[in-house]
């Protein structure tokens, strides 16, 4: 690798064009100059200037590594420029959460993207368990898990309750719900949705429900933002988070059915401990609590 210094002292020499200039403008004597030059000669086994009297030009080898000392002088001061400018609308930011609550950020995110051109937002819908995995390794700035995960290298932040809702076609069953005109109906089963069966059924019908495995499955969509469609139709009921029922284009063809017991889950909001984060996070960070705050109003 070149010298760094020496490389400088070069570029600043071939700039000048003067070995007095050069040193006045490096703070150096005119022989230290001459060193430097020497010694990067040596490093790279070439001459690097060819002298005309008091003049000089660089060789082809001196033209290559000058132009290798102006990249790489370019190169320092865009890393310098970066690092002292934490700027929230520039640069990348990664974050990763469930599938439902992805459709519901996404919007805001997609808005802070068209007011800040120099600002990229990879959001990825995962399993809780690449989640947190992906912010232990780096591979996300943000996750947004369904607890807390109490690990020693992960900070989190509570965020919100969100609750599980039982979602039925619009006035196609009258309250109080049965587990019978449920059954009638059919389950739109999804990945996740007999894990919420288990749950929230054994909580409302511990006499009928016998478990997930046992439900009339109408249909199976394994797309987050398609779960709802077949319920919007009349086909069945499902089961989703408040936030894959609010981000649903048609949720006025929906009705959440209301239950004798409710269930909600906790939000937390998940990061590296020890990390310094950078202003873009700091402020997609924000973003993503204050949307959160409007499922707690729920």
């Amino acid at each position: 690798m070149l010298n760094a210094q020496w490389l400088e002292t070069f570029v600043t020499l071939c700039e000048t064009g003067h070995f007095t200039r050069a040193a006045e403008q490096l703070n150096m004597t005119q022989p230290g100059v001459s060193q430097h030059l020497q010694k990067l000669e040596a490093q790279i086994g070439q001459s690097l200037i060819s002298r005309q009297g008091k003049r000089f030009s660089p060789t082809p080898a001196g033209e290559a590594v000058l132009a290798v000392g102006r990249a790489r002088r370019a190169e320092e001061q865009s890393l310098l420029e970066t690092v002292l400018s934490d700027d929230p609308a520039t640069g990348e930011v990664t974050i990763a959460c469930s599938g439902s609550f992805a459709m519901l950020i996404f919007p805001h995110l997609l808005s802070a993207m068209q007011h800040s051109p120099k600002l990229t937002i990879r959001l990825e819908a995962a399993p809780q368990d690449k989640v947190l995995n992906g912010v232990l390794k780096g591979q996300f700035d943000l996750g947004v898990a369904d607890h807390d995960p109490r690990h020693p290298r992960l900070d989190a932040m509570h965020l919100a309750q969100e609750e599980l809702c039982l979602v039925v076609p619009l006035d196609a069953i009258e309250p109080p719900i049965s587990f019978q005109a449920l059954e009638q109906l059919g389950f739109v089963a999804h990945p996740d949705g007999f894990a919420y069966a288990d749950s929230l059924f054994a909580l409302n019908f511990p006499e009928e429900f016998r478990g997930s495995d046992r439900l009339r499955i109408r249909s199976f969509v394994n797309q987050i933002s398609q779960i709802p469609a077949p319920v919007a139709e009349g086909v069945g009921y499902t089961l989703l988070p408040r936030s894959g029922v609010n981000s649903y284009p048609a949720k006025d063809r929906l009705q959440v059915a209301p239950l004798p017991k409710r269930l909600r889950h906790d939000l937390w909001m998940v990061s590296r401990r020890g990390r310094k984060m950078p202003a873009r996070v700091e402020w997609i960070g924000q973003l993503i609590a204050s949307v959160s705050n409007s499922l707690d109003a729920e």
